[in-house]
């Protein structure tokens, strides 16, 4: 656990939970069309980064770097959006922040389908292929790290733990931030965070719209809900949380489970914090500290 939350991160938490707590915007939240919604104007990137968009045949990737990196480490990022958003500009700010973190990494992006019009497995399938697609484009296993925010973690969990089932080999490390990781909401932070949450506080049972994705799964399948998974034998994983989210217990309980079965696991609960405040950048300190330790880890597990 953090520490006590900056006064620029309690303004934050306050500015959210005012915004999400209007009827409309809290109704969006509760249905998530506001993860639904396009990004308003079209993206485009720093002259200091270079970018690239791949067709495939059922989805897109976008690739970033900077512009004279060498490329020698992959980041597969899978975004968030309760499996129900597309691949937003926030996330393509994220991209940058991971390619700042390392100097010579590349980070691919899979704008993978997503529910309801393609519930499980699409989704696993799709990131699955772009992993794929790293390694016929000369990246080794080791090469690669995979990182993912929100459902884009849980996601990066299940990519990990199918690789494994396959005894396929896995990538360099992960990073998770708040990994929605249990569907079936059965962790004590669905109760003791009821009231806290900022984003999501009250709306527990519509949170994150299992129904739109599961489609015939079981809520218990480990490639839906991860914290069911078996982790033995995986890769170093860092998992950052806000304090005061409801899917805290979804990142308590991975690590847990994690270091039991002698994974080397870095938790990181910061106290006071909202849902994806990395996303926050340089603006409140405890996001600043999120990314200097992402690449403070990253760097400890670079070859």
């Amino acid at each position: 656990m953090s520490k006590e939350p900056s006064i620029r991160g309690k303004i934050a938490r306050n500015m959210i939970a005012s915004i999400a707590s209007n009827k409309l915007v809290g109704l969006k939240i509760n249905i998530g069309s506001n993860l639904k919604s396009k990004s308003l104007f079209k993206w485009i990137y720093p002259q200091s980064f270079k970018s690239e968009t791949i067709k495939k045949a059922q989805f897109t990737m976008e690739t970033v770097a900077k512009s004279h990196s060498q490329t020698k480490t992959a980041i597969l990022y899978l975004h968030g959006g309760g499996y129900v958003g597309k691949l937003k500009n926030r996330h393509r700010l994220m991209a940058i922040k991971y390619c700042e973190s390392m100097e010579d990494a590349m980070v691919l992006m899979p704008d993978y389908r997503t529910a309801p019009e393609h519930p499980y497995p699409e989704a696993l399938v799709d990131a699955i292929d772009a992993f794929d697609w790293l390694i016929r484009q000369g990246y080794k296993e080791n090469d690669i790290i995979i990182a993912g925010d929100s459902a884009g973690g849980g996601l990066a969990l299940a990519v990990c733990l199918y690789l494994k089932h396959y005894m396929r080999n896995l990538p360099r490390a992960i990073i998770a931030m708040s990994p929605w990781t249990d569907m079936t909401a059965s962790g004590a932070s669905y109760m003791f965070n009821y009231e806290n949450d900022p984003l999501f506080g009250k709306t527990k049972k519509s949170l994150l719209y299992n129904r739109d994705y599961l489609g015939k799964a079981n809520q218990q399948t480990p490639y839906v809900s991860p914290l069911f998974g078996d982790y033995s034998d995986f890769p170093p994983m860092l998992i950052q949380v806000g304090g005061d989210e409801m899917l805290l217990s979804d990142s308590v309980r991975v690590a847990e489970k994690a270091k039991k079965e002698g994974v080397k696991v870095w938790l990181h609960v910061y106290e006071g914090m909202f849902h994806d405040f990395q996303m926050a950048g340089d603006l409140i300190p405890e996001s600043k500290e999120a990314w200097h330790e992402i690449a403070e880890f990253i760097r400890t597990f670079s070859p």
